[in-house]
């Protein structure tokens, strides 16, 4: 009895991490700037054109979609300890991109924090 559970739970340990890489698999479901609010806490893709990119003193980077700050609809921010991942962000102005990762808000404005190259595409 002993070895048909220890096969059981092998059985479902294997199940699990298929079903986990199915998931990593599945591709974000892409929104425009402007619906980015409606999917808080997912994990989506924003697409759109870039309206500004400007860093702070601090050193982080924000990517204003559509719109301008304090106008704009979306923004993807860099901090500054992931800023090297980036380089040559603020060429993305005016220009088409997606950008992947969970929505959440700040100030009532939602943002993806980026700390991957991988989440920035230019279009």
């Amino acid at each position: 009895m002993r070895q048909s559970g220890n096969a059981l739970i092998l059985a479902l340990g294997f199940l699990a991490v298929g079903f986990a890489a199915a998931l990593a698999q599945t591709p974000a479901q892409t929104v425009t700037p402007a619906d980015a609010k409606a999917h808080v806490g997912q994990t989506v893709t924003v697409e759109g054109i870039v309206g500004d990119v400007h860093t702070v003193g601090t050193g982080v980077t924000f990517i204003d979609m559509g719109g301008s700050y304090p106008n704009n609809a979306f923004t993807a921010v860099i901090f500054a300890a992931d800023a090297a991942k980036f380089p040559n962000v603020s060429a993305l102005n005016g220009k088409t991109v997606a950008i992947t990762g969970p929505v959440q808000l700040y100030k009532g404005t939602p943002e993806i924090l980026l700390n991957d190259a991988a989440q920035l595409k230019a279009k």
